[in-house]
């Protein structure tokens, strides 16, 4: 058989010269001739129709199929935990605000939690218990952190 690639005659599956894949072989269904021509449409014995040809894919020397990935990811990682949660708040100025008007409940305002400001002030901050557990979750938060 010859190469339709670099015209180099060879016998198995893939040229030796240009690793090409050989044509698949085709035959009549009808009287079972095999076709040289894989451009042909009818049996070259019979005059009957010949199914149409499968499109050879492209195969490496070892029979494996050549895999080709086009893959481009143009998605970029986004932030949204805040769309989610709330706006950014700075960690030092809520840990002040704690801790020197926080039996007023002022950092609670800060973070947007109006129902628990209006404990804190009208509580004194929990008795002051409040306070002192709120300065050690706020100095155990990120900053930013998200409300």
């Amino acid at each position: 058989m010859f190469c339709t690639k670099c015209g180099t005659e060879y016998d198995g599956k893939f040229c030796p010269n240009c690793g090409e894949a050989a044509p698949e072989k085709r035959y009549c269904p009808k009287c079972g001739k095999e076709e040289m021509d894989p451009d042909a449409t009818v049996c070259e014995a019979c005059g009957t129709k010949l199914p149409a040809v499968s499109v050879n894919r492209k195969t490496s020397a070892d029979g494996q199929p050549t895999i080709v990935i086009n893959n481009t990811n143009t998605n970029q990682n986004v932030n949204t935990v805040h769309v989610i949660s709330g706006r950014p708040k700075n960690k030092w100025i809520a840990f002040l605000l704690c801790l020197f008007l926080g039996f007023l409940g002022a950092h609670k305002f800060y973070e947007g939690k109006i129902g628990m400001g209006i404990l804190y002030l009208l509580t004194f901050g929990l008795l002051g218990i409040g306070i002192l557990i709120d300065l050690i979750v706020i100095l155990t938060k990120p900053n930013p952190y998200y409300v």
